[in-house]
């Protein structure tokens, strides 16, 4: 039965992710609430052990469909992996508590903001081009690397946004450009994790699968609806985010 529910869970986040990121909102929580009792950094690590397989099918699948700048993605995403070591290193040795309280006036801002420009990332424009272009994806590959090594809730929300206001791109190809950034520190997490014992493997195969299958599906919606569908997405997922981090900052 436990087993059925975390699955259940998982194909749920990948259908999720693939759309806007925030599948981590849905599959911890309830690898939480059916294991009260296991260390949360192994808890962790299963979550990982599913949602990259998804995040990595998504990115693939997208590829196949949205025209996507390699040359500036690739190296965004070896930042991103070498950002998400680098945070999973300092919170060993600082704590993240302080963000608990941060994250949820941040999403309020990016909900905020999102709402306001109603022409947001309805249309794929990018801004910077080449060497520009290179350096500002590497930038937030970094940053929110670091960010998902360190703390990591909401970090696919917060690709999506920053590919959307700062590199000009429409919801669509800042959805498609976060997943392959996102399979890159979701990596190097998953390695850390295994390689401290965290990993329950014997959960990883099934949880892995659905949330693969959930992904397949949430990525041929988006692909079939297009950037006005993955925006309203966004929204949802943002302001459950904001309900969920908000409460755990300042009600639990």
């Amino acid at each position: 039965m436990e087993l059925l529910l975390v699955s259940l869970a998982s194909l749920l986040a990948g259908f999720v992710d693939a759309i806007v990121g925030g599948g981590g909102l849905i599959l911890v929580p309830a690898l939480f609430a059916i294991f009260p009792n296991t260390h949360p950094a192994t808890l962790f690590g299963i979550n990982k052990s599913a949602s990259i397989w998804g995040t990595a099918i998504a990115a693939l699948q997208y590829s196949r469909r949205v025209d996507l700048n390699w040359r500036a993605l690739l190296p965004a995403a070896l930042a991103g992996l070498l950002g998400s070591f680098a945070g999973a290193w300092t919170v060993t040795v600082v704590s993240p508590e302080f963000l608990r309280k941060l994250l949820p006036v941040v999403l309020l801002g990016v909900l905020a903001y999102t709402l306001a420009r109603k022409d947001l990332g309805r249309h794929h424009m990018p801004r910077l081009s080449g060497r520009a272009e290179v350096l500002a994806a590497s930038s937030i590959g970094l940053a929110l690397g670091f960010y998902d090594g360190f703390f990591g809730p909401g970090t696919g929300s917060f690709f999506v946004f920053l590919f959307v206001r700062w590199l000009g791109y429409d919801f669509l190809h800042a959805s498609a450009s976060a997943k392959l950034l996102n399979t890159a520190t979701n990596l190097a997490a998953l390695v850390l994790f295994a390689l401290k014992g965290h990993v329950w493997w014997h959960y990883a195969l099934s949880l892995a699968v659905a949330n693969v299958l959930g992904s397949l599906l949430g990525t041929h919606l988006a692909l079939k609806h297009g950037a006005a569908f993955v925006r309203v997405a966004f929204i949802v997922v943002v302001s459950a985010l904001i309900l969920k981090t908000g409460y755990d900052a300042f009600l639990r």
